[in-house]
């Protein structure tokens, strides 16, 4: 097929090429920075410059086109309008340049957070009304909107917390538990599905390859559950190491992100540690059932997070990460 991805430099995008390539798709990135991009270029990806605000890069981008991966998305804000007008507007123009390009399958790749915590601890299957609670969450969820109300041919996957080679969120945990003092948010018994990137990528692709999960929502993940103590610790095993876990109470937690935010706003920079993320991180579950996914396309998640983990320390102690 003839793909275009967008978010093709960042973490789950560029596994997302990778995996297409593997199997012998033609790939169009649309790319903020040809610099970001030279290793897509060395892969013989085709490369438009340009951003979802621009009308003819994404008409470059689209020629053709027999699918759109939407990858590409606002993680941190310094408001609910500025997530917005990239989460939810910038998909709006991209769902409406391809609809003038002729209709191709459109892919968005939105987040857990669109549907909310998992009420009961019962893991979210799509089926649900959602229940985003974060900024972020809610912009998501507009984005989703967006791909609905279009007259493309859509599937949307959402993923939970995602790891692996490359990744700089998940980063910050493996970072902590290698200088051997990790914090975690109340007790550490917030219950957490959890996806590894190439095994997200091969959803993603799976998605593409599959007519019969048009006009679907599904959740992308590993069966395994763990609390965030036990994501700690999995995460010092894998580098061969013993962490001591501090359990952060919700009153000096919401301490703690006010002062980050305060200090980020100030610098007129935004965070990911935010005040508004407290409601996300004193949920005391973000669970996904990804058996409908595996029915719908064959899909299943190969790793769990002790191999992922071992995986993802190997990637970054090989480039001096840690």
């Amino acid at each position: 097929m003839k793909a275009v991805v967008t978010g093709a430099t960042g973490f789950v995008g560029g596994h997302l090429v990778e995996t297409l390539q593997a199997r012998g798709d033609d790939v169009t990135a649309l790319v903020r920075s040809l610099d970001k991009a030279k290793d897509l270029q060395r892969r013989g990806v085709r490369l438009v410059s340009g951003t979802l605000d621009d009308s003819h890069a994404l008409q470059a981008a689209l020629t053709d086109a027999d699918i759109v991966f939407h990858v590409a998305g606002l993680t941190a804000a310094r408001s609910e309008a500025e997530f917005l007008a990239t989460n939810r507007d910038g998909t709006a123009r991209l769902v409406a340049a391809a609809e003038r390009a002729g209709g191709p399958r459109f892919v968005l790749i939105s987040s857990l957070a669109a549907g909310g915590p998992a009420p009961n601890g019962q893991p979210l299957d799509g089926s649900e009304p959602p229940n985003p609670v974060t900024r972020y969450g809610r912009s998501k969820l507009a984005a989703e909107d967006v791909v609905r109300a279009s007259r493309l041919p859509w599937t949307i996957i959402r993923p939970p917390a995602v790891y692996g080679p490359g990744d700089r969120e998940m980063y910050r945990v493996f970072r902590a538990a290698a200088l051997g003092l990790a914090p975690v948010f109340g007790a550490g018994t917030q219950r957490l599905s959890l996806v590894y990137g190439p095994d997200l990528a091969a959803a993603i692709a799976a998605v593409g390859a599959c007519p019969g999960t048009a006009d679907g929502v599904y959740y992308a993940c590993h069966p395994e559950v763990l609390t965030s103590r036990e994501l700690v610790t999995l995460a010092a095993a894998a580098l061969g190491r013993r962490v001591r876990i501090v359990g952060l109470p919700e009153p000096l937690a919401r301490g703690i992100l006010w002062a980050t935010d305060t200090a980020a706003r100030l610098a007129n920079r935004a965070t990911v540690l935010s005040l508004d993320k407290a409601a996300e991180f004193f949920a005391p579950a973000w669970l996904a059932d990804p058996a409908p996914l595996t029915r719908a396309t064959g899909w299943t998640a190969a790793h769990p997070f002790r191999e992922g983990a071992r995986l993802t320390v190997e990637w970054y102690r090989a480039r001096g990460w840690l």
